[in-house]
């Protein structure tokens, strides 16, 4: 019970240091995995090599991968890709339909674009739609947001998932596709059907400028289409063609390696996107630079986290929490679920949340037998409950619509727990169904 406290403590320090101290997250990590290990007993001679060997072991598994989404979600972003995406589907599926064609916009367009960039992205869009509909911002704004939410929580590339898929030892294939059939069902509800509760908020947003691109200027729309989702399809395709045909796996391992299918995705990107349009390859690669600088606080979070758990491997304390949470009457996914709540309503990061919780929660997904798939997704799941005020994407969707903080707890805090509370309910009825 003593090594468990100290594990509370640390995971105290760590709170206090990001959501009070506003402490850089890499140096709070540091700091706690120090005062962990020196609390557990670890000998302090190897205490920097166990934080060295965390950071490295877990970036060196997952640093090229995030950054190719990082510069193909961008180049997806510049080129007006995403915003041909959005304009096609809200066109096809008509002004009845609005909520419906928001909610599949932000989950297409949030499977490439990581969720700031998405937000910031498509909320001109939103104010546009307002005007020429006359329907209530909130109404319109939560259904594709719970999209863009959805997949920065559950599914790879995003950081914090494809983080717990290297730290649970899950494959990311089948995360992703387990991932999308929990996140239709909670899009669903937490989207459109919640988004119709929401229709006497008044929003007063300010004016925004949309995409720098010209409508005549975007991508076709096949083209905007199969390149944004060109990982999903390359992933999804590898995994189900590996269940059907297990003697394929070790022909097709290099192929459907997620560092291979984000190479592959990113270049056909460059040329369907850039170089075929006329574009100069400089010109293409200006944006990697942006999307560098945009990931790297990111990288550094999950380098922080992988230090942590480093040290309660190195102390012997990550086996008897495994023990120790496998004992407790509660579904080991409930319990994954659980931590990753309580992460993020402390700190409010889903990033921070979802990496620091699936450091804690990795032993017991050994030691219960769960599937580690299913952990990635309840994890995430976990990391979106209940966004308040210690949390940016509040801050953001209040003052982008003008809301008062009632109003921003009633439409988006409720949404996003919603998202939470949902999309454990469905990973556990998956778990049913395969288990």
């Amino acid at each position: 019970m003593a090594n468990l406290a100290f594990v509370l403590l640390a995971v105290g320090l760590l709170t206090v240091m990001i959501a009070w101290g506003k402490v850089q997250p890499l140096l709070a990590f540091v700091v706690a995995a120090l005062v962990a290990a020196l609390l557990l007993g670890v000998p302090p001679a190897r205490i920097p090599g166990a934080i060295e060997k965390g950071i490295g072991d877990l970036l060196g598994s997952l640093v090229v991968v995030i950054c190719l989404g990082a510069v193909f979600g961008k180049l997806i972003a510049d080129s007006g890709a995403a915003r041909r995406i959005a304009t096609c589907l809200i066109a096809v599926m008509g002004p009845s339909r609005l909520p419906l064609a928001l909610t599949v916009t932000g989950l297409v367009v949030g499977v490439p674009l990581y969720y700031n960039v998405g937000f910031v992205l498509l909320v001109p869009l939103i104010l546009s739609l307002v005007f020429q509909s006359g329907r209530p911002a909130v109404a319109l704004a939560v259904p594709l947001l719970a999209g863009l939410s959805i997949a920065h929580g559950f599914l790879p590339p995003h950081p914090a998932p494809t983080a717990l898929v290297a730290t649970v030892h899950a494959d990311m294939g089948t995360t992703l596709l387990y991932g999308l059939v929990v996140a239709i069902p909670t899009l669903a509800i937490a989207g459109p059907l919640f988004a119709t509760t929401l229709r006497r908020i008044q929003a007063a947003p300010p004016l925004f400028a949309n995409s720098a691109v010209a409508d005549a200027d975007l991508p076709g729309t096949f083209n905007s289409f199969a390149t944004a989702l060109l990982p999903v399809l390359l992933l999804g395709a590898g995994t189900l063609a590996t269940m059907a045909r297990p003697d394929l796996a070790n022909a097709l391992a290099f192929w459907t390696n997620p560092l291979t299918v984000m190479l592959l995705s990113y270049g056909v990107a460059a040329v369907t996107l850039g170089l075929a349009r006329g574009q100069r390859l400089p010109a293409v690669m200006a944006g990697a630079q942006d999307a560098m600088r945009e990931i790297a606080p990111i990288l550094l979070i999950i380098a922080g986290a992988g230090a942590l758990k480093q040290v309660l491997v190195v102390s012997g304390v990550s086996a008897q929490l495994g023990d120790m949470l496998g004992s407790l009457p509660v579904p080991p996914l409930v319990l994954g679920w659980s931590v990753a709540t309580v992460i993020r309503i402390c700190l409010g990061s889903a990033t921070v949340a979802g990496v620091t919780a699936g450091g804690i929660v990795a032993p017991l997904v050994q030691s219960s037998g769960a599937d580690p798939n299913l952990m990635v997704l309840a994890i995430g799941a976990g990391s979106l409950m209940c966004s308040h005020v210690n949390d940016s994407g509040f801050w953001m969707f209040k003052e982008y619509f003008g809301l008062s903080l009632a109003d921003t707890f009633r439409s988006w805090t409720l949404m996003e727990t919603l998202v939470g509370v949902f999309g454990l309910l469905f990973v556990l009825l998956l778990s049913l169904l395969i288990g």
